[in-house]
């Protein structure tokens, strides 16, 4: 088996990831989640599927940052503000609904899961490969690395 050190990795390799579009949607008549799609294109070896794209709320990042700190050796990037005073009630605009903040939120979410993927040590995590590629995050799954 290869040792990857220093971060190094052959020319051809690829990783891209993107945080695209938010979506707004009723989850029961008083509450709105607000979603956000993470998506991958690699050519890396070491994930099974080379597309995906999956629907994340922001405690699934928070989630991620949790298990990282938790379980690498790698230094975790922040995430964006969790934008708790805009969740109040009789605010003169639409919260977490207006469309600069959802922007910015997801330019913020965007750069912290670039730093992430873009990690060859993170890249062997089982929580960044769940996170990015499985429609539902297993939050007792057994944490580790992934083998080629």
């Amino acid at each position: 088996m290869p040792i990857v050190s220093r971060g190094f990795r052959p020319l051809n390799a690829a990783l891209q990831t993107s945080v695209g579009s938010s979506k707004v949607s009723l989850a029961s008549t008083a509450i709105c989640k607000l979603t956000t799609s993470p998506s991958l294109q690699t050519n890396l070896p070491i994930f099974k599927l080379k597309e995906s794209c999956v629907r994340r709320r922001y405690s699934d990042f928070e989630w991620l940052k949790s298990e990282l700190e938790r379980d690498s050796k790698i230094v975790v990037p922040p995430l964006p503000g969790k934008a708790l005073k805009r969740q109040l009630p009789f605010r003169g605009d639409e919260g977490i609904f207006e469309e600069s903040f959802i922007e910015e939120r997801r330019q913020g979410l965007e750069q912290f899961i670039n730093k992430i993927a873009g990690h060859p040590l993170a890249q062997n995590e089982r929580c960044l490969h769940m996170f990015l590629q499985e429609e539902t995050i297993d939050r007792n799954y057994v944490p580790g690395k992934v083998r080629q």
